[in-house]
């Protein structure tokens, strides 16, 4: 059971949210709705709530101001930001405080239900890597077995889906496992044939290569959404990847050429 929140000031927005989630995913969730931050916050305090689809531009406390408060208490809580505005202005705090996703006003179901999909095997990754942190012991040593191998491939789907997080490192993923740092990293490089950093920078470009054919999203914003901090930092490691600058690679898509 995943237990979602809704908090949006505007009834007709909120309403639609929860109409077309529970429609979709029926049983599978629990949804509780929120008027304003200050609810928003008194319900998640109370509930322990997986997900969170909070409306930025709330009077009182911002989307922004509840998220964060939320991620103090519960930092795996995923966070789907609704606004009617470009993500740009927040893309930054968004990222920094795990936001799945972010949908844009006026709401569209089939936009809701994409989010809540890609917010929900979020949980899901991180609960089956959360379960198999015990098992780890059981078998290290034994890097060719096929209980690592398996273990490795779930390491990978979190990693498929959580790469935009800024914190997301060895050592993050060691800590969840409770396994020593250097050892994931050879278990990983053998049952993959790549560098657990490689992998990670590669699942970001090429995520940043499919958000780059949109041309109303900046450069800085898609380094953002895909967990770069700095604009700077993504441009050398998206052109050490690909041979372009970002604006370069935009430029070969609208001339018809890689992309």
């Amino acid at each position: 059971m995943i237990k979602i929140l809704i908090a949006d000031d505007e009834y007709i927005e909120r309403n639609l949210l929860e109409v077309a989630i529970t429609e979709c995913f029926k049983s599978d969730v629990s949804v509780r709705v929120a008027e304003n931050g200050k609810q928003a916050l008194s319900i998640a305090g109370l509930w322990s709530c997986d997900l969170a689809l909070l409306d930025i531009e709330m009077p009182g406390l911002t989307g922004i101001e509840v998220a964060r408060k939320i991620m103090e208490n519960r930092p795996n809580t995923k966070i789907i930001f609704i606004t009617a505005y470009s993500l740009f202005e927040y893309a930054h705090e968004a990222v920094r405080l795990g936001a799945s996703d972010y949908i844009l006003k006026p709401v569209e179901a089939i936009e809701v239900i994409k989010a809540v999909k890609k917010a929900i095997g979020q949980i899901e990754t991180q609960r089956q890597i959360e379960g198999i942190g015990s098992e780890v012991s059981q078998f290290e040593g034994v890097e060719g077995s096929d209980k690592a191998t398996k273990i490795i491939q779930k390491v990978q789907r979190y990693l498929q889906q959580n790469y935009m997080m800024y914190d997301l490192s060895l050592d993050k993923v060691s800590s969840i496992l409770q396994i020593n740092s250097s050892y994931l990293s050879s278990l990983f490089k053998k049952c993959t044939g790549v560098n657990f950093i490689d992998y990670v920078a590669d699942l970001k470009v090429n995520a940043a290569k499919e958000l780059l054919k949109d041309p109303l999203r900046s450069a800085s914003e898609i380094a953002h959404m895909v967990g770069y901090e700095s604009g700077s930092y993504f441009t050398r490691a998206f052109k050490k990847r690909t041979g372009f600058t970002p604006t370069e690679y935009r430029r070969t898509i609208e001339l018809g050429g890689e992309g």
